[in-house]
């Protein structure tokens, strides 16, 4: 590879970079092809790329970027997962991974300029997906009108039951009399 065509391959990973809403970095020292291929077909199946990198690059290419914050873990093998919809999506699935395959390690990772080490990530994976949150957002917003509107709803309910009271006491009266 020229110098050209490095530059050209670190200006491409920089706008990924820069796309990205999380970089997860990662070291794959010991995975062999079909445990590699099991892990590229999970994280495809939810919209992250993932790539092996090398270190040389990923510096280059994450210089000005938020990335950058990582870059002394750019260090042995290295692999890089890219979300650029779901920042809990490839926490997820590689905290799942890891859990069954010690051979993958979390080295760290980057999300809107916050640097996460491996029991970050670990947390972030305990998050619930992002369907879910927006689920429990609109639920959340939801219940507060429905509440005020049983609110004013129960003042004109208490008139009634008050005034049906009233004329029960009424009709027991003029009955009794």
């Amino acid at each position: 590879m020229n110098l050209e065509e490095k530059q050209a391959a670190a200006d491409a990973l920089r706008k990924k970079f820069e796309e990205a809403k999380i970089v997860i970095l990662t070291d794959y020292k010991g995975l062999n092809v079909a445990d590699m291929t099991d892990l590229r077909r999970k994280l495809r199946e939810a919209d992250v790329e993932y790539s092996v990198v090398k270190n040389s690059l990923l510096v280059r290419a994450s210089e000005g970027t938020f990335v950058e914050g990582i870059k002394g873990d750019f260090k042995g093998p290295s692999a890089i997962a890219l979300s650029y919809d779901d920042p809990v999506a490839p926490a997820k699935i590689l905290s799942k991974f890891v859990e069954t395959n010690k051979k993958l390690d979390i080295k760290s990772g980057v999300i809107a300029g916050q640097v996460l080490n491996e029991k970050d990530v670990k947390a972030l994976s305990s998050l619930p997906s992002r369907e879910v949150l927006l689920a429990q957002t609109l639920s959340t917003m939801l219940a507060v009108p429905t509440s005020f509107v049983r609110v004013l709803n129960g003042v004109p309910i208490s008139l009634l039951n008050v005034l049906n009271a009233i004329k029960d006491d009424k009709a027991e009266k003029e009955s009794a009399a």
